[in-house]
């Protein structure tokens, strides 16, 4: 099947299912909640979301509305979400999953976007560094491709340290995936980070959406047909992708990207006790390091090491 036929049949699905194509599966005791410019679907064990979905387009990346900082509990949440008093005192960033910068189109959008719903315990480092620069290349690509598909959130697999009287999960790792599904090229492309500070390039933490479903076990994009789904889903070709941030300036060629992708069979290390996961030759391991794939380790319930940064 050629690339024009896929482009034809995904155009064809988009004006059957336009609103479908943009959620992953749906289990039946998920709680679903739609505000006016993103769905997500609240993990009440873990008090936050376990993905954010919208769409930004190149004119919504354009919007003017200020941002408003009006951070408060959900009301759509029937369970009732975190709290300011959560997060209070914690060390940690009230983290937006869908950024406020990316809801600039709309004034609803923008308050919406400080609902705690949209919130997760992020490191200040990560919250305000790369995390920060992955949001501003997202936004890039949507102009640059006219209009994206983003879902975005924790990675919620393993056991967490918590904050807060309701007990908010603080994630390892958090993941965006994106899928430009427009022509004159249909695409899609994973990351997966560490919740702690960094200076690496952002294409060192692409990776196929294949790859982030292993890790999260979340089904995206469920709603494509199946072939287009796995073409989609399953390639991962950076040098359809734009990484130049305005302001910043560390980059490194696809090539050199590409031939250490993070997650695809990356070696760390292990020990019989406790759950970090490390570099090679780091002060914390023994002789009884144990040699493990990096996929491997984070499904298991490893995080880094904030001494090595694996």
């Amino acid at each position: 099947m050629n690339k024009s036929f896929y482009i034809l049949l995904l155009l064809s699905c988009q004006l059957l299912y336009p609103q479908e194509l943009l959620l992953p599966a749906v289990n039946p005791n998920d709680q679903i909640i739609n505000h006016y410019a993103y769905s997500l679907c609240y993990s009440e064990p873990h008090e936050q979301a376990a993905w954010v979905a919208y769409t930004l387009t190149k004119n919504r990346v354009r919007g003017t509305a200020k941002r408003t900082d009006d951070f408060r509990p959900d009301p759509k949440v029937k369970t009732g979400s975190a709290s300011l008093a959560d997060y209070k005192g914690s060390g940690y960033d009230r983290g937006h999953l869908a950024p406020a910068a990316d809801m600039k189109w709309s004034t609803t959008a923008m308050s919406e976007s400080f609902f705690m719903s949209n919130m997760s315990p992020q490191t200040p480092g990560f919250n305000r560094g790369i995390w920060k620069r992955v949001e501003q290349i997202v936004r890039d690509w949507a102009v640059e491709n006219g209009e994206i598909h983003v879902v975005t959130g924790p990675v919620l697999k393993g056991q967490f340290k918590s904050i807060g009287p309701d007990k908010v999960s603080v994630p390892e790792y958090y993941y965006k995936v994106v899928l430009d599904y427009k022509e004159p090229d249909i695409k899609g492309i994973g990351l997966i980070l560490a919740n702690m500070s960094s200076d690496k390039p952002i294409q060192s933490y692409a990776v196929t959406i294949d790859r982030v479903e292993s890790v999260t076990g979340i089904d995206f994009f469920v709603d494509l047909p199946d072939d287009i789904e796995e073409q989609i889903e399953s390639n991962l070709d950076l040098r359809k992708w734009s990484f130049s941030i305005s302001g910043y300036s560390k980059t490194v060629t696809p090539e050199k990207a590409l031939a250490v992708p993070i997650g695809e069979g990356q070696i760390v290390y292990i020990t019989k006790t406790g759950k970090k996961y490390h570099k090679d030759g780091c002060s914390s391991l023994s002789s009884s390091k144990i040699p493990i794939k990096l996929e491997d380790a984070i499904k298991q319930g490893y995080g880094p090491c904030k001494k090595c940064c694996p």
